[in-house]
């Protein structure tokens, strides 16, 4: 298996329970490909990295309280984790523990739902008496979070699931709902820095990717027989335009988080131009991926088997991000969705 190096690291008391308040104020470990030198700043720091010219790009996909309870006929308790609508509005593919054809679901205010079918990638296919479950999800559902947050509180003696979790798992620049999980790599913006990095002359651009649960699918196989799951994507003509002339006059773009790397590198031409639309994608990056559009990457720090890790490995290297990482486990850098993040130059 891939990265079984990775898996040495014991960083369980690592683990993040919540983001950093100000969230400014989370660690920062800079890493310079060019001579390989490592830093250790705080992400307010950001702003010295940066220059005129320069664009940030940003996946601006909102999660929603995707996760909604249900009762089976006979009383039992289930947790349904909606995954997308399907072109049926009352139909939305879903996980769930429990995937038994025909199974009926009962819910709040007199929503129920039927197990109508199951994909090829194992979800369950739920068909719902109401064309719009969305408002229900708004009102009575819970944010998505990664189980090894909820398990990490639970540890600490700590609620899995608190009421500010609709405000903390969320970017202050979301805007498009659409996602299942959040692009984390954003979290660590404050709309007073996103100011101070415009006035220094650099773009600030959105893109959109609604991130599914193929993100987080962990890898079973070598990164070379892994499947990677579509999800939508979309980059505006004005966005587009932003970033290639941005891109022609000598400026870096400066990656977000690897759901804006992937969205930028699917929408790049061969000729290194990006085109404008909306799209599905499944582009997986890994090992020796040739990047075509981005310059510098945000991102945090990543589980040993997943598609993040293998794209951070793609672009810096993986002996580099190793070595980054033994640094960031004695330094006490916080890990994963709610932790610290990498700025790889």
């Amino acid at each position: 298996m891939a990265f079984e190096r990775f898996k040495e690291f014991n960083i369980e008391k690592l683990i993040a329970k919540n983001p950093a308040e100000p969230r400014d104020s989370s660690g920062l470990m800079v890493l310079n490909r060019a001579n390989q030198a490592i830093e250790k700043k705080f992400f307010r720091d950001l702003p010295r990295y940066l220059k005129a010219g320069d664009t940030i790009v940003i996946n601006n996909s909102k999660v929603f309280p995707a996760k909604i309870f249900a009762k089976k006929i006979t009383g039992g308790k289930i947790e349904i984790l909606l995954v997308k609508r399907l072109k049926d509005k009352h139909s939305w593919t879903a996980l769930l523990r429990e995937c038994k054809l025909g199974a009926k679901l009962i819910f709040e205010e007199g929503l129920t739902g039927e197990i109508s079918g199951i994909t090829p990638q194992g979800e369950a296919v739920i068909k719902f008496n109401e064309p719009d479950i969305l408002p229900y999800a708004r009102k009575y559902g819970q944010m998505p979070l990664p189980p090894y947050i909820e398990k990490a509180r639970a540890h600490a003696g700590l609620p899995k699931s608190i009421k500010s979790d609709k405000e903390k798992y969320q970017t202050v620049y979301a805007q498009i709902e659409g996602s299942i999980a959040a692009p984390t790599a954003g979290f660590h913006f404050t709309k007073d820095l996103l100011a101070q990095i415009k006035t220094m002359g650099v773009n600030i651009v959105y893109i959109t990717l609604h991130v599914g649960w193929g993100t987080f699918k962990p890898l079973r196989t070598e990164p070379c027989q892994h499947q990677m799951l579509a999800e939508l994507a979309e980059i505006s003509p004005q966005t587009a335009q932003i970033i290639n002339d941005a891109k022609a006059r000598g400026g870096r773009i400066i990656s977000v988080g690897t759901t804006s790397t992937r969205t930028l590198e699917s929408f790049t031409n061969a000729q290194g131009r990006v085109e404008a639309a909306m799209k599905w994608t499944d582009l997986f990056i890994y090992g020796s991926y040739k990047f075509k559009i981005v310059d510098a990457l945000i991102t945090n720090f990543h589980f040993p088997d997943s598609t993040p890790l293998c794209l951070a490995c793609a672009f810096a290297g993986e002996d580099f991000i190793y070595r980054a990482y033994s640094q960031a486990v004695k330094q006490k850098y916080r890990f994963y969705s709610f932790g610290d993040s990498m700025l790889i130059l």
